[in-house]
């Protein structure tokens, strides 16, 4: 029987005391009718607040970044008031939540925002075919952003992470991963500018860095994390050298005691589309910081990385969604639900807030 220890044992991250390792990764799951938390979504966190910490899914900075159905966002009085239920829910549960801020930049299709074109860092479609409310159609091409229109974006992200605090969260994670804005900026697949924010890495890293200083100085370094994937192809993704981009924005990051660094390692799917593996211990070793990582972990695993001291915490993702309990799964040895993919993304309770839990004898 596996009865991992270091996992389960407790952490301290920044002020806050997170009772295991066990991190709920950020996850989209599409229940947000009219962009809004629901209660439907407060049984969803609830149930799984025994992870040390949650990472809500993406949340809309803005109404120009909506890029899937029934995703929510933190930019409006009754969005606030959505979360708002859910964060004293999850906090009467004993639970530590934080809130993914996000963009989705060139992948928000105009069919979703009225008609108007995404925002990018440059005029760049991205191939393949994406979500709208007419069903699945290409990708369109976005605008390039205006060199005076960056400041408001930066500034849709700070007034993202207030309204987190207002909210109730207890902190919030900047997404600058899976091929979504930031990442956007960061890559030179997506980023032709010549102006002072494309070009060289460190002209790509500043829209991050500046978002980063923004969110910080609402919330404080140690209440933000920064999520990242070095090696992702998702929505069609690419960088020349994406070991040296990474490191540098990792490096770059240090400026601020954040709570956490969070990095998606290359998966299959990553390698299958041609992405190059940018190996997390070159990022472990160009931060500073509290690791986080994701990957497809299992217990196993998850234990050897921290005994190995190659991360601090461990993110699952359908892991998580399948099995509201992982944690006492993990303590228990016990076999753990199957997730159903075709519940992934829509719907109602069915996939959502129905799997099984293990009786209470055979938890912690």
């Amino acid at each position: 029987m596996l009865r991992p220890s270091t996992l389960l044992s407790p952490f301290r991250l920044g002020d806050l005391q997170l009772a295991n390792r066990v991190v709920m990764a950020p996850m989209t799951r599409c229940r947000a009718e009219g962009h809004i938390p629901n209660e439907l979504m407060a049984r969803y966190y609830v149930q799984r607040s025994s992870a040390g910490l949650m990472v809500t899914e993406a949340t809309q900075v803005s109404p120009l970044s909506i890029g899937y159905p029934n995703t929510p966002g933190i930019h409006s009085a009754e969005q606030v008031a959505g979360w708002r239920k859910v964060t004293q829910a999850v906090h009467d549960a004993g639970g530590r939540i934080f809130l993914q801020l996000w963009h989705v930049g060139r992948i928000a299709h105009p069919d979703w925002i009225g008609g108007e074109l995404a925002l990018a860092p440059s005029a760049i479609a991205a191939k393949g075919q994406t979500y709208t409310p007419k069903g699945m159609q290409p990708h369109a091409a976005p605008r390039a952003l205006e060199l005076a229109e960056i400041p408001g974006i930066v500034e849709q992200y700070r007034v993202g992470a207030a309204n987190a605090k207002a909210a109730g969260f207890d902190g919030v994670e900047i997404h600058a991963a899976n091929g979504y804005l930031i990442d956007q900026f960061l890559r030179d697949g997506t980023n032709r500018r010549s102006d002072s924010y494309g070009g060289s890495i460190e002209h790509r890293a500043r829209f991050l860095l500046e978002v980063t200083e923004a969110v910080v100085g609402e919330w404080g370094a140690r209440r933000v994390g920064v999520r990242l994937s070095p090696s992702g192809t998702f929505n069609d993704m690419s960088d020349s050298d994406p070991e040296r981009t990474f490191t540098y924005a990792a490096r770059a990051l240090n400026a601020h005691p954040l709570a956490y660094l969070h990095i998606v390692e290359a998966g299959e799917g990553d390698l299958r589309h041609g992405g190059r593996t940018v190996p997390t211990k070159a990022l472990r070793q160009a931060y500073e910081g509290v690791l986080m990582v994701n990957g497809a972990y299992t217990a196993a695993r998850a234990e050897q990385v921290l005994a190995a001291k190659g991360a601090d915490l461990v993110s699952f993702g359908s892991s998580f969604l399948a099995n509201p309990d992982l944690p006492a799964r993990f303590a228990a040895g016990a076999a753990l639900n199957a997730p159903d993919t075709a519940t992934f993304y829509g719907g109602g309770e069915k996939g959502y807030v129905d799997y099984p839990a293990l009786p209470a004898a055979a938890g912690v």
